[in-house]
Formats: structure tokens, sequence, C-alpha cells
């Protein structure tokens, strides 16, 4: 047996999210399809993270443990023969036969984009959420850099989660806004755009834990765009960690605008 480490990139707007379901692709359904005709028969793979359905990836890890020989560039041409184009196999790597891509994980970084003007291009309908009223970014900031540190993180989690527990730690919680242009509407406000500039309409908000709650990525950036409405104060952040009511907190933002952009290990 050898285990793979497997670094995959995604368009999850059609997709189920990460998990097999009973019912649509899934990225590990996909995925676990392609290593079966290798494998000559099923395989399971792990994800670092459950993305839901319409969240995106730009560095999400997998591992699998398999009996096959192929070497690792031949897997990536192999496997992206087989995926469909929405979903790319970027790197294969031999990985030690202990490593699991969700246990073995430090931390995660996701990042969510906010298009903050009166009319969304179409092109970027897929990767933001649309909010057309003013929002105080300075505030946001402010909120963001609040949940820094190890906290209670109930007030920012959703029914359902397995986790035992709601304590994780923030290693970094940042929120900035890029320009835009109506030129190329999809390269100023798609995934891949980055900047500090104050200037633009894309706000971005990026966040990296030693782990995350169902949803809670989701749930900050509603809160953030309350703060951000004025219908919240920053230093109310240390209110909702205290309170660790879900109900407190803001909605839940919609998945298109979330990102997960890379998994860090030792």
């Amino acid at each position: 047996m050898r285990t793979l480490k497997l670094t995959l990139s995604y368009d999850g707007s059609r997709l189920v999210g990460w998990q097999r379901q009973a019912e649509g692709d899934s990225v590990q359904g996909l995925l676990e399809d392609a290593l079966a005709r290798f494998e000559g028969g099923h395989v399971t793979v792990h994800g670092a993270g459950r993305t839901d359905a319409g969240v995106h990836a730009l560095g999400q890890v997998a591992s699998v443990r398999v009996t096959f020989a192929h070497d690792p560039p031949t897997l990536v041409r192999a496997l992206n023969a087989e995926l469909p184009e929405d979903v790319r196999v970027l790197a294969v790597d031999e990985a030690a036969p202990e490593f699991h891509a969700r246990f073995s994980a430090r931390s995660k970084t996701y990042r969510y984009h906010v298009r903050n003007a009166a009319v969304a291009s179409p092109f970027a309908r897929a990767f933001v959420w649309h909010v057309p009223q003013p929002l105080d970014v300075e505030s946001m900031r402010r909120a963001a850099a609040r949940l820094l540190g190890t906290h209670d993180f109930s007030a920012f989690r959703s029914v359902g989660t397995d986790a035992p527990d709601a304590v994780r730690t923030i290693l970094a919680s940042s929120v900035w806004s890029s320009p835009s242009s109506s030129q190329a509407p999809v390269v100023a406000i798609g995934p891949w755009t980055s900047g500090t500039s104050d200037s633009g309409t894309l706000l971005t908000y990026e966040v990296t834990g030693d782990g995350f709650l169902r949803h809670m990525v989701r749930a900050i950036v509603g809160t953030l765009v309350e703060v951000g409405r004025g219908w919240r104060q920053p230093e109310q952040m240390d209110e909702l960690l205290r309170a660790r009511d879900r109900g407190a907190a803001g909605a839940t933002a919609p998945p298109q605008g979330l990102f997960l952009v890379r998994v860090d290990y030792d």
C-alpha cells in the first residue's frame, strides 16, 4: 500500500459539495470513481475540509491509500482526463503512511468575496456575494481582528455540526478591498483577485485557523457584513463569542463567495 496526497482545485457551482451524496456530483465521489479505475476497485478518499454545495477550492487537499504503481506525474494527467473540467488535480505527491488530509492538517485558510456595488457583473455571480448597500470596511476590519486567538465559536456554529466542541484558534483574520474594472469583470472581481487598495468594491475576508466548524466562516462573514452596514459595532464580536448563541450572530452568508485557499501541514 502507498499513501498519496492530492492537491485539488474546483469550481463548486454545480457540485453538491465535497462529501459523496446519494444524488448529484460531489468532489469526493468524482475523485473516488476516477481512482477506482486505476485501483481496480473502490477506494476511500479523505478531504482536508468538507466544503458545502456551491463552495469552491483553490487548494483542497485529499489523501488516499492505493496499491497501483502509477507515478505522480502520470496520475495528474490521467486523473484530469477522467474528471470533469470543473475539478482539477493540481499535484499528486507520495506521503508518509500515516498521513491523513484532515487529521494531519495544522491550519486551513479560507477566503470570502463580497461584491459591494449597486450592480454585480453576471460573470462573477458564482464567485461573490453581491451586497449593494454601502459597507464600512474599516469597522469590518476592526471586527474581524477581534476574532484572533482561541475562543469558543458556538455563536458561529450551524446546527448539525458533529464536532465535540466549538473551541478553535484563529491565527489570522482580516478584511481588505480591491479595485475593480468594468473592462475586465471576471479578472477584477473573480476569486483570483488580490490587493490592498481601498478604491474598489470587491471586499475580501481571509481567515486562517487550526480548524473550522460547519458554516463557521460564512456565519462570520454574515456578521461582518452587518457590522459594515452599521447594524452592529465591532466590539460586539466579543459579546457574541462570550454568549455562544448562534441566534445572536448574523445570518449565514451564501456559499458561492467562499473558497478554501490552502491547507498547511508540518
